[in-house]
Parts: C-alpha cells; sequence; structure tokens
C-alpha cells in the first residue's frame, strides 16, 4: 500500500500551534530540507527544538582546515541558519559525535542521550531521517545510522525500565511520542506536503549561512561571507538553495511521510 494512502495529520501541518517539535539530524545543514516548515511551526506559535548528533567536523576538502576548525565553523553556520528562521541557541543541542563515524559511535550511549532529550522535552512531534518504509532506505552512513538512533530512541523513551536512571536521578518520566514527520525517505512514500510559499525567503537565506558546505568554500574556505569568495559566487549559492526548493500546483512545498502512532509501526504498514 502506498504511504500516500495513510492517514494524515488531523490538522495540516500548516495549522500545527502550541506544539512541541523535536528535529533530529545527523548534521549541521540536514535540517535545511525542513527549514519552510520550521521557518512555518516558529511562527506559529510551536516551540522548535534542534538536536544535531555530530559536529560536522570531517566533510570538507580544503585540506587547510582542521577537524576543530570545521567544527567550530560548521556549529556556527547552524546557529546562523537557526537565527534566520527564528531560532535561538537555546533551542540548539549537539551531541558531540564525529562525522562520518556515527555507526561506529556506542549504540547504548547515543540513544540513552536521545532518549533523554525526548523525556525532557516531551515532543508533540518528531522529525527525522526516515528509516524507511516496508523496506530499509539506503543513505550514507551518518543518515543511516541517525534514522535507525532516533527510531530506537523513540521505542525507548516509553519504557521506564528503560534507561531508569533518567527517571530515578533525573525526576524525568517516560514518554511516548504521538506523532512523526519524516524527511529523506523514498519519494513514493511522502504523504504529506506542506505548503512553505511564505517562507521561501527563509528558508533561502538560511541555506546561505551553510558557506564551508553549499560553496567553492567547501575546497577553499575563505571564511563566513559570500562576498568574500570568487565573483558570481553568491549569486550560485542562492540560485542552488532556490532550485532545490520543489514546486506543486504553483506552491513552494516541503515533503514528508507522516506517522502517528506507536513506533513499532512506523516501519510498515498494518498487518491483517
Amino acid at each position: 500500500m502506498s504511504a500516500l494512502a495513510l492517514a494524515q495529520p488531523d490538522q495540516p501541518v500548516e495549522a500545527w500551534t502550541g506544539k512541541t517539535i523535536l528535529l533530529i539530524a545527523a548534521h549541521p545543514d540536514d535540517d535545511s530540507q525542513s527549514h519552510g516548515t520550521l521557518a512555518m511551526l516558529k511562527k506559529n506559535g510551536n516551540e522548535v527544538f534542534i538536536l544535531t548528533m555530530t559536529t560536522g567536523n570531517v566533510g570538507t576538502k580544503d585540506p587547510k582546515l582542521s577537524r576543530n576548525d570545521l567544527a567550530k565553523i560548521r556549529r556556527q553556520e547552524q546557529l546562523n541558519a537557526m537565527k534566520e528562521i527564528g531560532l535561538s541557541e537555546e533551542h540548539y543541542i549537539n551531541l558531540g559525535y564525529d562525522d562520518g563515524r556515527l555507526e561506529f559511535a556506542d549504540r547504548e550511549e547515543v540513544v540513552g542521550k536521545l532518549v533523554y532529550y525526548i523525556r525532557k522535552l516531551k515532543p508533540d512531534v518528531l522529525l527525522a531521517f526516515d528509516p524507511g518504509y516496508n523496506y530499509q532506505v539506503w543513505q550514507k552512513s551518518d543518515h543511516r545510522a541517525a534514522a535507525y538512533l532516533a527510531a530506537d530512541a523513540v521505542r525507548a523513551a516509553e519504557w521506564p525500565l528503560l534507561y531508569e536512571g533518567q527517571i530515578i536521578q533525573d525526576k524525568l518520566e517516560a514518554y511516548a511520542v504521538p506523532e512523526f514527520l519524516f524527511y529523506g525517505g523514498n519519494i513514493s512514500d511522502k504523504n504529506t506536503i506542506v505548503d512553505i510559499s511564505d517562507f521561501v525567503e527563509l528558508r533561502v537565506e538560511a541555506g546561505t549561512k551553510y558557506v564551508s558546505q553549499w560553496s567553492s568554500g567547501w575546497y577553499d574556505y575563505k571564511g563566513s561571507d559570500l562576498k568574500a569568495y570568487p565573483e558570481g559566487e553568491e549569486e550560485k549559492v542562492y540560485e542552488k538553495i532556490r532550485n532545490r526548493i520543489r514546486v506543486i500546483d504553483g506552491k513552494s512545498v516541503e515533503r514528508f511521510r507522516y506517522h502517528k502512532g506507536a513506533p513499532d509501526t512506523m516501519g510498515h504498514a498494518p498487518r491483517d
């Protein structure tokens, strides 16, 4: 059965208000796939948090940059992007794992950290990489790991005898996430389209903050100001970001797979 035939949100995402939203990502810039939706949710009175698992400290072709340098650059880029869509540093969490090595991190430790923030923030909606619908989605290693780590954490968070130290010592409570928006999966599995027409410019401006990744700064980093790069580069970066936005029936949109209910069923259709 196509995901398009499955349950939709009771209210369109554009009508959500008063919710707590948690986006879990692997890298600084993964949230860019949802910048329009996040900007809209923030403007509509929802509280939005972004949790990034790695520091992004490996993804460059510039031999002059060290891991430490790159981690600092990527952190500031993400904070600058968040500022464009109305989010402050207080709504940013980074677990500090090395870029490209997430699948080799201690799985129990990572899941425990994710469970902690799920229980602490109690999100009404969790955004994460799509682990796959009816079959595993192949994604590059950190994205693949992030998809399954987030799914496992959601399932663990609702059981009070898992990571019980958080409940006994930190005074947290077991918590079941009720709704999900998955990004980055198969196009055919998308069942929810969010109209971001009024937030296109915010999405574009936020995207331009990732200079070390989406410009020639990938090869030769010259700082955060696009004007410091070769002539015409700033225009090319803006054009690249605009071209990534999908337009359907004349509306600029972001697409997700929506799921409601137990995390055990997030990856397959209901059984007969």
